[in-house]
């Protein structure tokens, strides 16, 4: 069977990994601020499973790669690709994923979906193992999982489970906050997150930790901002990833927002959070990393302790604009005219769409909302 079963998500840094689905949905999906895999239920999948998708993941790469090498010697001609699409005999999807992940040289892999070190440790081992018999020329296999999941692992569990060829974790730690998790029901203190990360480390994988500028709303914004920084200052993870919050439709968070039950920061404000956390990271070695287009300012990236001036020199430069240029990069980014701050220059354009927007939506704000939401 030319198929495998895909999910629905992966972290932008995966974005030249093949997708092996391990689990479907999300086994807590009680985040209020979560839009994905809402009424969805959770299951896990079986380790036969599992094999046959990668079983299939194989076959149409070994299809592929006879194909080019009858045909061109070991070269990816547009031909090639073209007879392959015409053939029907690999259904597109599956087709495009293969060649795409052939392209970007079959280095990395993504286990899905919300939670994948909820598998048992045995299974998960017997996946990695089976994968890597495979595909022996991958070497980096990573996943999404969440800290209650990991802090009932030991350190031999997950040791093992390194030695088998998981190498990234992605956490959602969004918060180091008490009060912001339990706000937004994440169903983890800020002590777990510690102890969670700390044993995905001491076990040798890299971890990304994920912080959500503006999750506390205005009541916890500086609360937010330092709490979070004290767990990431004990965790000391690989990466530091920043995804500003962006209250969307049908979630719980948008309906509290709706009732007046959390009132959301201002785009300046998720900024100024933003730089108040990052000012307060002390002692560790973690690579910060604006990677998504939720971010308001993407160029804020570096690695600590070294380059924590350039990390916040794009987010103070920001702020210290005038209210009149902040507002015309705001339009800009959020309409997709700009991606960068460094690439803002007032101009006539973007001053005559600021005035339309604002007096379409009322206000930048209003307006940065909309738009964000709709390039979700």
């Amino acid at each position: 069977m030319y198929e495998f079963e895909l999910g629905p998500i992966r972290p932008p840094s995966e974005a030249y990994s093949i997708l092996l689905r391990i689990t479907r949905n999300c086994p807590w999906n009680k985040c209020a601020f979560c839009p994905v895999y809402k009424n969805e239920k959770f299951s896990l999948r079986s380790v036969e499973e599992i094999k046959n998708d990668i079983d299939s993941m194989f076959q149409i790469y070994s299809k592929i790669q006879a194909k080019v090498n009858l045909e061109t010697g070991g070269y990816m001609s547009d031909e090639i690709i073209s007879s392959l699409i015409n053939d029907d005999k690999i259904p597109h999807q599956y087709l495009q994923q293969m060649l795409f992940w052939m392209h970007y040289g079959l280095k990395s892999l993504f286990l899905q979906d919300a939670d994948s070190m909820v598998v048992k440790s045995s299974d998960m081992i017997e996946i990695l193992n089976y994968t890597k018999s495979k595909f022996p020329m991958i070497d980096r296999i990573t996943c999404y999982s969440r800290s209650k999941t990991l802090v009932v692992k030991t350190i031999d569990e997950l040791k093992n489970i390194r030695a088998a060829g998981l190498s990234r974790i992605h956490i959602g730690m969004e918060s180091g906050s008490d009060d912001v998790l339990k706000l937004i029901r994440k169903g983890v203190t800020g002590a777990e997150h510690i102890t969670a990360g700390k044993k995905v480390v001491e076990a040798g994988f890299e971890l990304s930790e994920y912080f959500m500028p503006g999750l506390g709303g205005r009541k916890f914004t500086s609360e937010n901002a330092r709490e979070t920084a004290k767990v990431l200052n004990a965790v000391n993870p690989s990466f530091i990833r920043v995804r500003t919050t962006t209250p969307v439709p049908g979630t719980d968070l948008f309906t509290m927002m709706e009732k007046g039950e959390w009132e959301p920061l201002t785009e300046t404000e998720k900024v100024e959070e933003l730089r108040n956390m990052i000012e307060q990271l002390d002692g560790i070695t973690s690579f910060v990393q604006s990677d998504h287009m939720m971010n308001l300012i993407e160029d804020s990236n570096g690695k600590l302790p070294e380059e924590k001036d350039k990390i916040l020199a794009p987010l103070n430069k920001f702020l210290q604009m005038s209210l009149d240029d902040q507002e015309c990069f705001i339009v800009g980014r959020r309409t997709g005219r700009l991606r960068f701050l460094s690439d803002y220059s007032r101009n006539k354009d973007l001053i005559e769409l600021r005035d339309k927007v604002k007096e379409k939506f009322g206000s930048i704000d209003n307006a940065a909302a909309a738009l964000s939401i709709s390039s979700l």
